[in-house]
């Protein structure tokens, strides 16, 4: 065995380091992209199955980027599922004990900010929710994205942009 073989991802210890490292980050980054906590967490734990299944090829220093790479991916391919299901998908009905007129503005402001967050680009927003939610830097947001941290703050500059025109105070 090769000195620089002698650690991979098939350790147990470098298996873990690498989960304890960047599975909240991973989770953060795909949640945002889902806006649901349970998809997001089924792409984290299938990434992470997925780089165990491959851990021989997988250098440690590459395992960050193995693993947003495979998360990205199953939530693109849960997207395009849930497309197919929405078109055959029955309104439900919702009940509740508040005014009609306090869930009226509720659901017009929640439209608003669903709209105007639904109406950025997807790098856009996930790089604003990223670094206004997650507290993420930019530095960190680049490499996550694979992009410079110009790249970033050029997401970041129109993101505000474009949610300032649409939503008043932010």
């Amino acid at each position: 065995m090769k000195a620089d073989q002698q650690l991979n991802v098939c350790e147990e210890q470098v298996y873990k380091r690498v989960f304890n490292e960047t599975s909240k980050t991973i989770f953060n980054y795909i949640y945002y992209k889902f806006g649901n906590e349970a998809k997001a967490n089924d792409a984290v734990q299938e990434a992470f199955v997925k780089l165990w299944e491959n851990c021989a090829k997988v250098a440690p220093e590459k395992a960050k980027s193995y693993l947003y790479t495979v998360a990205n991916n199953l939530y693109l391919n849960v997207i395009k599922a849930e497309k197919v299901r929405l078109k055959y998908a029955d309104a439900t009905i919702k009940t509740t004990n508040e005014s009609p007129e306090f869930i009226m503005e509720e659901n017009q402001f929640k439209e608003k900010l669903d709209n105007a967050l639904n109406g950025l680009p997807e790098n856009q927003r996930t790089t604003f929710l990223l670094n206004r939610i997650d507290g993420k830097k930019y530095a960190e947001i680049a490499e996550m994205e694979g992009v410079s941290v110009k790249a970033i703050e050029k997401r970041m500059h129109l993101a505000l942009k474009s949610l300032r025109e649409q939503i008043d105070g932010i």
